[in-house]
């Protein structure tokens, strides 16, 4: 769209042009999130209506597969692109010049998710609302003709949009987009930010009250007797955050061998339906299942399941619990990797609100003590955030947000920080990153790596040096000289390739010899240079060759072929320009 023609229909300034536009980007992103909450409830209720707590059902045993195969041939046929992974895709956007999302994501990924979850996949839907948030944002930047840091700003207002439609989260939604995304923390992109999540916040609580996937009055204060057991808390959920990450790779691997897509829904579909007939609370997001704990009927888990009757013996619980726990990233890693779309976020929450809920019932029933379950359901929750997203302010404010209140900051804190130190001595990125990592693809979370990203080797070659023949001699060679600006000579043979370098410093005496010029050639003046670029280096690598080789200029080869130079001072010149456009401001 015409620059013109936007300050004529909004008839303000670009900065007020940002500020509406991240309120309609709150306001489609909450009304997405609203949409799909809204629709795996139904989906699910309609599916599991006439189930009953004290017996098992069989249906447990189809469903998940059902739901992966409506996704897979929707995925196959309808969007032909893959959709899995939504955050890491935003990131891996992010790391690219432009940063713009295929437009189809603002609704594929709110389709194929609502159907997974919604037929039980065990599953989130938080990451698939953040890439739909996300992709609304890159498509409206798109129409409006942003420059790059607005298109990343508005991506970040979908996504904290996202976050805090479906929880009633703003500050919460804002966190996860400077903590996982990584956006600047400026207030010239604090405030869309805060504006989106605010708007979209406000839309959920309008349309749904307080039923916004689950909501906790605290009725237990802080006490501060409990602080040990908050911190073994931390410590255990930093090791769960370790077991999540590591063990939902190794299972994505172990199915990524499995070439046919038919026989990975197969194979899936038959063992989630199998762990969810065994285990009902691997259902779907989980977050009943959470809401029986914060209302202190967590033996509740083991309803319609083969383990009803022994709901009632604190030991065989907790020992099911154990396992429900252990499961849980199984399931959902088994649910991606078959053809479901999903996210990690629910079965975090779902994992914390259980390893806590696990840890105070341990405690009440081995050493009676009396830990408040909700509590320490609320603190697991929050802590393994920290751990499996690296996000501890995110797990901190989302629990504080969505408890109406302050008054498990300081247990959310102790708890959420170490959890976050104690995954970081063992992985130093989070589940979202740790491929892109790999991949050496990560910028996002980089300032200086993003913005060697962004820099375009070919246009830091410069083409004005005089360009001389190994055949020359050194008299011919003077013409050349006194013609020049640089103090840099290639030579370079009939087919252009480099066969030496002479400097200028190194002839200096030589020139004003005149019986000289005869004699000497330019093959015996020249030399071959240690270090040379190629255009295909990446940025970091031609970086480290200048900090290697001490020198000002290197020249750019591609297979032998002169192509130019690129100099320190203008590498350093375009990096400068670059980490100034990559803070918005």
């Amino acid at each position: 769209m015409n620059r013109k023609l936007e300050k004529l229909i909004i008839g303000t300034s670009e900065k007020n042009l940002i500020y509406v536009l991240s309120f309609f980007v709150g306001l489609v992103s909450g009304t997405a999130a609203f949409v799909l909450k809204n629709f795996i409830h139904y989906v699910s209720h309609f599916l599991t209506r006439h189930f009953k707590d004290s017996a098992e059902s069989y249906f447990y045993l189809a469903y998940p597969m059902i739901g992966i195969l409506i996704t897979v041939l929707i995925v196959k046929y309808l969007v032909k692109d893959d959709i899995s992974h939504g955050i890491s895709k935003i990131l891996s956007a992010l790391s690219k010049k432009g940063s713009h999302i295929k437009e189809h994501n603002m609704f594929s990924s709110m389709v194929t998710s609502g159907f997974t979850i919604g037929f039980g996949g065990s599953v989130g839907a938080e990451a698939p609302i953040v890439y739909t948030g996300s992709a609304i944002g890159s498509y409206i930047s798109k129409v409006f003709n942003l420059n790059q840091n607005q298109v990343r700003l508005l991506i970040g207002c979908g996504a904290t949009g996202a976050i805090a439609g479906i929880f009633k989260a703003p500050i919460a939604g804002v966190m996860f987009t400077l903590e996982v995304l990584m956006l600047d923390l400026t207030m010239s992109s604090l405030i869309p930010l805060l504006i989106s999540g605010i708007t979209a916040a406000t839309l959920a609580y309008f349309f749904m009250g307080d039923s916004v996937s689950f909501h906790f009055a605290i009725t237990n204060q802080f006490s501060y007797i409990n602080l040990p057991f908050y911190i073994l808390l931390g410590i255990l959920c930093g090791f769960i955050s370790l077991y999540f990450t590591r063990t939902g790779m190794y299972v994505e691997n172990r199915f990524k061998q499995i070439k046919n897509s038919y026989t990975k829904l197969l194979v899936g579909g038959i063992t989630l339906g199998l762990m969810v007939f065994i285990f009902p609370s691997l259902w779907g997001e989980g977050y009943e299942s959470i809401n029986k704990i914060f209302v202190g009927d967590g033996a509740d888990l083991l309803n319609n399941s083969v383990f009803f009757d022994w709901k009632t013996e604190p030991g065989v619980l907790i020992l099911i619990l154990v396992i429900i726990l252990f499961l849980k990233v199984v399931a959902m890693a088994i649910t991606t990797s078959s053809g479901g779309v999903g996210g990690i976020f629910a079965p975090t929450l779902f994992m914390g609100a259980v390893g806590g809920y696990i840890l105070s019932l341990t405690m009440n029933t081995l050493f009676g003590t009396h830990l408040p379950h909700a509590n320490f359901a609320l603190a697991g929750m929050g802590a393994l955030m920290a751990g499996v997203m690296h996000a501890p302010l995110l797990g901190i404010f989302l629990i504080a947000e969505i408890t109406g209140g302050y008054q498990l900051l300081v247990p959310l804190i102790i708890s959420a920080t170490v959890a976050y130190v104690t995954i970081t001595r063992f992985e130093p990125h989070s589940i979202y990153t740790k491929r892109l990592a790999e991949l050496g693809e990560l910028v996002t979370h980089h300032k200086d790596k993003a913005a060697m990203h962004y820099m375009n080797v070919n246009e830091l070659i410069e083409t004005d040096f005089e360009v001389i023949s190994p055949d020359l001699n050194l008299g011919e060679l003077t013409y050349y000289i006194a013609r020049s600006k640089r103090d840099l000579f290639p030579v370079v043979d009939d087919n252009g390739m480099l066969e030496g370098m002479i400097k200028m410093n190194d002839i200096r005496n030589l020139m004003f010899e005149q019986e000289l010029y005869e004699k000497i050639s330019v093959r015996d003046l020249m030399y071959m240079p240690e270090f040379f670029i190629s255009p295909k280096d990446p940025m970091d690598i031609i970086v480290e060759k200048f900090r290697t080789s001490k020198r000002y200029n290197l020249a750019v080869l591609d297979e032998g072929k002169y192509i130019g130079f690129i100099s320190r001072a203008r590498v350093f010149s375009v990096y400068r320009d670059t980490m100034a456009d990559l803070s918005y401001e």
